[in-house]
């Protein structure tokens, strides 16, 4: 294959991949619901360059080979694992103080917390959901391992790590976007507690199963 159909093939594996629910999507839609559009977006700018990250350590290998060693993959599981269970816990405790009719008071805290932590805290969020998944790790070692030959030119791989960085941050900006449009803000607040739910669960099946599957392997 040539260049340019190297990269038309990566950019649609990517995207589909990106459409696909997962922590990542989970947290803008938690987010976005909850903060609204600024902190949607910064968390999606978070996201969008845990995978530029992952890009650039898989073109260079340097992902490859924390996958082959064992100790070091296994401390990447267990940080990725341990971080979406702290963010499972957050939601589902947002959930817990709604049902127990503290939804006015949940409000206001979550009013404060867009002052405090829109931008910085949200792209940092974004950042670590994404840069601790070890999941995303053997993603893009197995999509640039595949797709992408030693030979191919800086030039290529550059405009490579640019469209993962590009597909990734619209992808997840239009989701935080479409969000938080007034008349979608409205009807999401009153199923926020569904959200949370749904979220936290997301977040507390992927961290737990992680977690289980490195047990499983340092027991094997």
């Amino acid at each position: 294959m040539n260049e340019i159909t190297i990269l038309m093939t990566l950019a649609s594996i990517h995207f589909i991949a990106l459409m696909s629910p997962g922590p990542d999507f989970a947290l803008v839609v938690q987010n976005a619901t909850r903060h609204g559009r600024q902190t949607g977006i910064y968390i999606a700018l978070g996201l969008s360059l845990g995978i530029l990250v992952h890009s650039l350590f898989s073109l260079t290998g340097i992902s490859y080979l924390v996958h082959t060693q064992p100790t070091l993959f296994a401390i990447v599981q267990f940080a990725g694992g341990s971080y979406l269970l702290y963010l499972g816990y957050g939601a589902l405790r947002a959930t817990v103080a709604n049902i127990f009719n503290h939804q006015e008071d949940q409000t206001n805290e979550a009013s404060n917390d867009l002052v405090l932590t829109n931008k910085r805290e949200a792209l940092s969020k974004g950042f670590m959901t994404n840069i601790l998944n070890p999941k995303a790790l053997v993603f893009f070692v197995s999509l640039m391992s595949s797709l992408v030959p030693v030979d191919m030119s800086l030039t290529g791989k550059g405009v490579a790590l640019i469209i993962l960085w590009g597909l990734s941050f619209f992808w997840f900006a239009l989701l935080a976007w479409m969000l938080s449009t007034k008349k979608l803000q409205t009807r999401l607040k009153e199923a926020s507690i569904y959200i949370d739910a749904l979220c936290g669960a997301v977040f507390t099946i992927v961290g737990a199963s992680i977690l289980w599957q490195t047990a499983m392997s340092l027991m094997a």
